[in-house]
C-alpha cells in the first residue's frame, strides 16, 4: 500500500504552500501538485484552497485532516513492526534535519551508515530547527530529527556537537588578519543577517558583545549570505557548520568572545524507537564524536 499522496499532503497541509512542501521533500513543485490533486480525486472531495499567497485547508480538509494523519501514522508503524520481525537491519527512517545538517553531515553520515546497513532505507525532511522540526518529531512524521537546544517539548534529546559562531569577510578585507576580530567593525560595516527567526544564538551573541549592527540585507539561506559576503556586500556572523567548505571564497574570522550554537539529534520518546531507528541515532552519535570537529 502506498500513501505517498496522503505523505505529501500532510506535507503541504504544515508547509503552507506546494513550492516549500517541494522543497521540503526535494520533489518538483509540480509533482506535489500533481500528488494531491490525484488524491482529491481519489476521494472525490476537495481538501485544499489555493492562492497567491499558498493553500489552506478547506472545511472538508479540516474534517478529513486527523483520520488522514493517523492513516499515515499506524501506515508507518505497519511498516517498521514488520522490520523488526524480519531483523534489525531493514527498515525505513524518517530524518528531519536544518540546511546546514544536511549539506555537511548527513551525506557522510548516511554513506557510512549504509556501508553497515544497506537494507535500511531512509526518507529526508528539511525543515525549520526551531520549530518544525520537533512538531514533525512530535507527530510522527519524522522518527528522528537533528535541532538545536534547549529542545521545547520534552522530546528524548541527545546533545552532538558545539557548533561555534563566526565573523565572515570578503576576501582582501583590511581586518581579515585580526584575531579576534574587533567589536567597532562589527558595529559599523554593513551587516548580512540570516533571517529573523534561524537567528536567535547570532542576536544573543550580538546582545552580549553590546554590538548593534547596520543591517543592511538579511536573506534566509545561508548560500546565500555566504555569497553576499564573498561579492562585497557586508560582513556576516555565522555558525561554522554553515561556512564550512563554503563553496565562496570567503574569509572566516574569530569573534571578540566564543559563542555556540547547540546541535543535537531528538525522538519522540527512545522507549518506543524502532530497530532502524535506533541504529542510526546511536550511528549518529559516534560519528559526530568521531567527526564533528574536523
Amino acid at each position: 500500500m502506498s500513501l505517498s499522496k496522503y505523505q505529501i499532503f500532510l506535507r503541504t497541509v504544515e508547509c503552507g504552500s506546494f513550492t516549500k512542501a517541494a522543497e521540503s521533500m526535494s520533489f518538483t513543485q509540480s509533482g506535489v501538485s500533481h500528488a494531491v490533486q490525484s488524491l482529491e480525486d481519489e476521494l472525490g472531495v476537495c481538501l485544499l484552497s489555493r492562492s497567491r499567497g499558498g493553500v489552506t485547508l478547506t472545511a472538508d480538509g479540516r474534517v478529513l485532516l486527523p483520520q488522514i494523519q493517523r492513516l499515515c501514522t499506524e501506515h508507518h508503524r505497519l511498516v517498521q513492526a514488520a522490520a523488526d520481525l524480519k531483523g534489525m537491519e531493514s527498515g525505513l527512517v524518517k530524518v528531519a534535519s536544518f540546511s546546514s545538517v544536511s549539506a555537511q553531515w548527513l551525506p557522510l553520515i548516511l554513506k557510512s551508515f549504509g556501508e553497515l546497513y544497506p537494507n535500511i532505507e531512509f526518507e529526508m525532511l528539511t525543515g525549520d530547527y526551531y520549530d518544525q522540526i520537533e512538531s514533525w518529531i512530535v507527530s510522527g512524521e519524522a522518527d528522528c530529527g537533528f535541532l538545536r537546544l534547549p529542545s521545547l517539548k520534552g522530546l528524548s534529546v541527545y546533545p552532538l556537537h558545539q557548533d561555534q559562531l563566526k565573523i565572515i569577510v570578503p576576501c582582501g578585507h583590511p581586518q581579515a588578519d585580526c584575531n579576534p576580530f574587533p567589536v567597532e567593525t562589527i558595529a559599523t560595516e554593513p551587516f548580512i543577517r540570516l533571517e529573523e527567526g534561524d537567528d536567535y544564538e547570532i542576536r544573543a551573541a550580538l546582545d552580549e558583545m553590546g554590538v548593534h549592527p547596520h543591517v543592511r540585507y538579511t536573506a534566509r539561506e545561508d548560500r546565500t549570505i555566504l555569497a553576499m559576503v564573498s561579492n562585497g556586500l557586508g560582513i556576516s556572523l555565522l555558525p561554522e557548520l554553515m561556512v564550512h567548505n563554503s563553496p565562496y571564497p570567503i574569509v572566516i574570522c574569530q569573534p571578540p568572545r566564543s559563542f555556540y550554537r547547540q546541535i543535537a539529534i531528538a525522538v519522540k520518546d527512545k522507549k518506543a524507537l524502532s530497530n532502524s531507528t535506533r541504529l542510526f541515532v546511536d550511528h549518529v552519535r559516534r560519528w559526530v564524536a568521531e567527526n564533528g570537529n574536523k
